[in-house]
């Protein structure tokens, strides 16, 4: 895809990321204290069926990214997890190598990017929701070892990383990249949807039905609010303060997690086996609509699987660069085996193929985050200790090493 056609699609992705493109949609509290959606004109479905269908089999195809799908996608509340992807690779490249490359080398297997710049984990709790609630993990468990890695060997180069969060060139209508804030995603506008979407499912019949899912929306809203002030507002330029940023943002989304956990669990077991059964039947139509588009799930990164070649640790570009001496090569070998230790600790968290419930999918993800912020804890300790060992000359050159692969 040429660098025109990239940066067409990033100009359009900034300008309807904007909260004035939202301005159309206005929450409602209906009979029941619940949000509901009132939408200001009728949504156009056209341009989510062509992301879909260019999202098939993991792949995003950044040539299909069009200025319509992406409109599309906002006016859809960002809950399709297929044009999601495409808006993340789309950003995700915008600032990589002047956007000039479809595909870097730290995408995810769904054709994601767990890295946008100096963010981790964009929209964050759509996929938490995805999975806790529909059951649908092909964004969330695509998360793992793979994103420790591009953490230490950065893709982006300094300039690169700060586009991503400077203020708008004075005189200058448009951006290269988007602002981080406007992937981070919206609060209650999604919630809204997503409880009126229960509510629809179970058709609450008594009191205190009605107050557990007012009680679980307040939570979710919350949650979602956890995770968005999680976005950053500087950037971290080298690996340890990468890490940092990983660790505090996994650590709200297990905060999030947890204010939601009591909330879920109360109101589902104020559900009758009809109304369960009406909620997992939608999660189950969910399945089949993914996958009547190609999209198909994946073991978690990191489970059963060997690790991939272009995660393979970079010895010998290591030695090159920086010439470590006895010392150094002592504290490179401590993190070179706290990477293993963290494949292995996400290795052994993978994806329970019994969570067929509300709960205990919410459950699930918790094990699955708490597993990938030990993996980051034990990574991020061993590189402070061999960070300390080196020169400024030396951590550049360390620096340098994602910056400069192609592949």
């Amino acid at each position: 895809m040429s660098k025109t056609r990239i940066g067409i699609a990033v100009v359009v992705l900034a300008t309807l990321l904007s909260s004035a493109a939202l301005a159309g949609v206005r929450l409602v509290i209906g009979p029941v204290g619940v949000a509901r959606f009132a939408v200001a004109r009728v949504l156009s479905l056209g341009g989510l069926h062509h992301a879909r269908a260019f999202a098939r089999h993991g792949h995003v195809r950044m040539a299909a990214l069009r200025p319509q799908d992406i409109r599309n996608a906002i006016d859809s509340g960002l809950t399709d997890p297929a044009v999601r992807r495409q808006i993340v690779a789309a950003a995700a490249l915008a600032g990589w190598h002047g956007g000039r490359t479809a595909n870097g080398w730290w995408r995810h297997g769904d054709g994601g990017y767990g890295w946008v710049g100096p963010l981790f984990w964009p929209f964050a709790i759509y996929d938490i929701y995805d999975y806790a609630i529909w059951g649908d993990g092909i964004g969330f468990w695509d998360y793992g070892y793979p994103d420790i890695y591009a953490a230490i060997f950065a893709p982006y180069g300094h300039g690169d990383l700060a586009a991503y969060t400077e203020p708008s060139p004075s005189g200058r209508r448009h951006r290269r990249v988007p602002q981080l804030q406007q992937l981070c995603g919206d609060d209650s506008r999604e919630i809204a949807g997503l409880i009126d979407q229960l509510q629809q499912a179970i058709q609450p019949n008594n009191e205190a039905q009605r107050a557990a899912l007012d009680d679980l929306a307040n939570a979710l809203i919350s949650a979602a609010q956890m995770i968005r002030a999680s976005c950053p507002t500087q950037t971290a330029f080298t690996a340890p303060d990468r890490l940092a940023v990983m660790q505090q943002r996994i650590g709200a989304m297990i905060q999030a997690e947890l204010a939601v956990q009591q909330p879920l669990d109360k109101f589902y077991d104020v559900l009758d086996d009809e109304q369960e059964a009406r909620l997992n039947a939608l999660a189950e139509d969910r399945h089949k609509i993914s996958a009547a588009n190609g999209a198909t799930e994946a073991p978690a990164q990191g489970c059963g699987a060997a690790q991939p070649t272009a995660l393979r640790w970079p010895a010998d570009e290591i030695e090159a660069r920086l010439h470590p001496n006895d010392a150094q090569r002592a504290a490179l070998k401590v993190l070179q085996d706290a990477n293993a230790g963290a494949f292995d600790i996400l290795n052994s968290a993978c994806q329970p193929k019994d969570a067929i419930t509300l709960p205990t999918r919410l459950d699930a993800a918790e094990g699955r985050l708490d597993a990938m912020q030990r993996a980051v804890h034990l990574v991020s300790a061993a590189l402070e200790g061999f960070y300390a060992t080196l020169s400024d000359e030396q951590k550049a050159q360390f620096e340098a090493i994602g910056q400069k692969r192609t592949a």
